[in-house]
């Protein structure tokens, strides 16, 4: 356990004897601690007065007094109690108790800020899971990247995480893209034939199409409806291989790339239907086959199969659900764009239908965003037509600040991304910023000859001025970020928290001398729990932190 978790428990035993010395039991509440966004209001605040008030019948702010007026805190780090507003507790800690964070960073490590909460639930993330008939758009980056560091937050809080992409490779997209690929194979041969209505116009058809002649020759033997069907296996694997390779380029890496083509060949999809027929959870009528999804929340019942005898896209995404749970996953985690908003409450009703509980899936939809230079909308890609592709945006502004400006609000709000800001080297950038303050404290270091230990004892005396004990509080709540980021499922927590982290370290930085200083050493263990800080945020971001810039 580390020191803020130490000093937490600390701070709720008093409360707990006090209460036991009041005899008021606490079996119906939670006696839960915050950090007050104004300093003012303390190290930490709780509202248990407030709700146990009316279980003991008192009013909350008289209940909170009684409280302080019965809690021994001699021989802990609490300084004083305060009675505050409606019956909040607030408590204000001895600064001598973060001296220990400072230990506990330094010899943890990477390892700071682990947590246990997720007990090994094995999770399954599936993000971006863009269909194969393009190039990856910024919407999937803002995915990716969104996809990637919630899992990496919730490995470090103690889940057990896969990261999953979902290939629909079975659709009528597929067709498209096909048929797409056929008509620009066949221009290429020199053929006068249209474009299809509806299909997929870009450069990059054109250049798979001719990659498609270079490496298969054979393929000008075939009939045109045989050729179309080769495209839709391997025109799609040709797709899937650049998006996996941009994604790469991006710091992302599956652990599974699942197939909607496998589903279907290994009959999962017919499989589903059946099952859910015989469980009496669908009924016929139009000559279609409807899933009673009411019954489980949804607004209105669900087709599973046409009249024409086709499944429908639910009937597939209802069997992959399915096949994540038999491979043993307990909790399914999807990052959808705002254009499935209507296929959750469907989805979740499905998974309920077949035994599960109805948080066995959460879906988060991920908003769209819109590139700015210039201050005015960046509309149109060079190669692919209709949209700006991943590897444009990377090639303009790189993957660490794509990365963090993809991270930085929360994915269920619109996003700017500022193409300018992004590429300025300044404080005004927030990536650059923070890995400047890395950079900044990695060039100091080289200057010592020998680190201090960090056993050192200090005095009481020692990194006690404001901007010191800012910046020792701000490093102690990390753990209770990484547990917030997993349990609310809100990543971008971590690049807000890591740039305070950043602005505290450079305004201590530029009142508190450290090298040739009477408290170097003891300043000098602070610069080096910050770097360690900055670089564990850093690496949940998958950005890199510079030793130089």
């Amino acid at each position: 356990m580390d020191a803020t978790k130490r000093q937490e428990a600390q701070i709720i035993g008093c409360i707990e004897n006090a209460l036991e010395r009041l005899d008021i039991s606490t079996d119906d509440v939670e006696i839960a601690l915050e950090v007050p966004a104004d300093k003012q209001f303390g190290d930490y605040a709780t509202n248990v007065a407030m709700l146990l008030a009316r279980v003991v019948k008192d009013k909350p702010r008289h209940l909170a007094e009684t409280i302080c007026q019965h809690m021994e805190t001699d021989g802990t780090n609490i300084q004083r109690v305060e009675v505050a507003g409606p019956g909040f507790i607030n408590f204000y800690l001895k600064n001598s108790w973060l001296h220990q964070v400072l230990r506990d960073i330094i010899t943890q490590g990477s390892a700071y800020g682990d947590s246990n909460i997720g007990s090994g639930q094995r999770v399954l993330l599936e993000f971006v899971s863009a269909n194969p008939t393009g190039p990856m758009n910024i919407v999937n980056a803002r995915a990716a990247a969104v996809g990637d560091c919630l899992a990496s937050i919730l490995s470090k809080a103690g889940y057990e995480v896969a990261r999953e992409y979902y290939v629909n490779d079975a659709g009528n997209q597929a067709d498209r893209f096909a048929q797409s690929l056929e008509v620009r194979f066949r221009q290429i041969l020199g053929e006068d034939i249209p474009f299809i209505e509806d299909g997929y116009p870009g450069e990059y058809v054109t250049e798979l199409a001719q990659r498609a002649l270079d490496e298969h020759s054979e393929l000008t033997e075939l009939a045109e409806t045989e050729r179309t069907v080769w495209f839709k296996v391997h025109g799609l694997d040709y797709m899937v291989e650049s998006q996996r390779h941009d994604l790469a380029e991006f710091g992302v890496k599956f652990d599974c790339w699942f197939r909607e083509r496998d589903l279907h060949a290994a009959n999962k999809v017919i499989a589903v239907i059946a099952a859910m027929e015989e469980r009496g959870l669908t009924y016929r009528a139009d000559d279609a086959l409807w899933f009673r999804s009411t019954d489980f929340g949804d607004d209105k019942d669900r087709v599973l199969v046409r009249a024409d005898g086709t499944p429908t896209y639910l009937a597939a995404d209802i069997a992959y659900h399915l096949d994540k749970l038999e491979r043993g996953y307990t909790r399914l985690i999807d990052i959808w764009g705002p254009d499935h908003h209507g296929y959750i409450a469907r989805t979740k009703a499905a998974i309920q239908a077949l035994g599960y509980g109805d948080d066995t899936l959460e879906i988060i939809i991920l908003q769209l965003v819109r590139l700015l230079r210039g201050g005015q909308q960046v509309r149109m890609s060079k190669r692919a037509g209709e949209f700006v592709t991943m590897e444009e945006l990377l090639e303009e502004v790189g993957k660490d600040a794509a990365r963090y400006f993809f991270i930085m609000r929360s994915p269920t709000s619109h996003l700017d991304f500022d193409l300018d800001l992004a590429k300025e080297q300044s404080q005004n950038n927030p990536v650059y910023y923070i890995q400047y303050a890395h950079a900044r404290i990695c060039s100091l270091l080289k200057e010592v000859t020998a680190l201090p230990d960090c056993s050192l004892a200090l005095g009481e005396d020692e990194l006690s001025s404001e901007y010191e004990v800012e910046l020792l509080k701000k490093l102690s709540q990390y753990p209770m970020e990484v547990e917030m980021a997993a349990l609310r499922r809100e990543p971008h927590r971590i690049p807000r928290y890591a740039h305070e982290v950043a602005a505290l370290f450079h305004s201590f930085y530029s009142h508190c001398r450290v090298l040739g200083d009477s408290q170097q050493e003891a300043r000098l263990l602070l610069v080096m729990a910050v770097k360690e800080v900055l670089a564990n945020t850093l690496k949940l971001m998958g950005i890199s932190a510079p030793t130089s810039m």
